[in-house]
């Protein structure tokens, strides 16, 4: 197999960029780009830090992040396994990339810029969910901001193939065959209904 190793003949393979693929991209958000993150109530955000690198699934019911103005986003960090890979990786590397995705658009708001974390009351006192608050709120220096292409959402269908999911394997049976069987995987799940309506915010 034959790799492509340097930026000339990566240029080379893919040619010249559209005039709309380089015009989108702003150094903050428009009013446009404003409004389809604020309906966003779900997001990936990407990391690095010494350990590698992190994708971590972000969502709310209500928007997954508050926009403070056209440079800066807020992002809580509501209760979860307490890993805080992601968290780790900012403390070390602030760098990060976000995809916001809206169920039925074709488009992926994608934003790239630094972040730092705070845990000052007046910041998690914003965010609010079942007379919860987050322990941390994730605060987002935007650098850049642009639209995804539309094909990606197009080629899987994702919004229009309907459910998927029969016969996946559940988290209990993931944890089981991972765990060759120390952990009770039908315990796992039998126990998940109740243990998210406790711990899901």
């Amino acid at each position: 197999m034959n790799f492509v190793e340097d930026l000339p003949a990566l240029e080379a393979l893919y040619g010249t960029p559209s005039e709309a693929a380089t015009r989108k991209v702003t150094p903050g958000l428009t009013p446009a780009y404003k409004t389809w993150i604020e309906r966003s109530r779900f997001c990936v955000l990407s990391t690095v830090g010494s350990g590698g690198t992190d994708g971590s699934p972000r969502g709310d019911i209500d928007p997954v992040v508050k926009v403070l103005d056209a440079k800066t986003l807020l992002l809580p960090d509501w209760r979860g396994n307490n890993r805080i890979d992601t968290l780790r990786n900012i403390v070390e590397d602030g760098r990060i990339s976000l995809m916001f995705m809206v169920p039925g658009s074709r488009e992926v708001m994608r934003v790239n810029g630094t972040a730092k974390i705070t845990a000052d009351d007046a910041a998690c006192q914003q965010f609010e969910q079942r007379g919860q608050h987050p322990r941390s709120v994730i605060v987002i220096a935007i650098s850049e901001v642009y639209p995804q292409c539309a094909k990606s959402i197009m080629r899987s269908e994702i919004w229009t193939s309907g459910d998927q999911s029969e016969g996946l394997p559940t988290l209990g049976a993931m944890l089981k065959e991972i765990t060759e069987g120390g952990i009770d995987g039908e315990a796992f799940d039998a126990a998940w209904p109740e243990r998210s309506k406790a711990t899901l915010w």
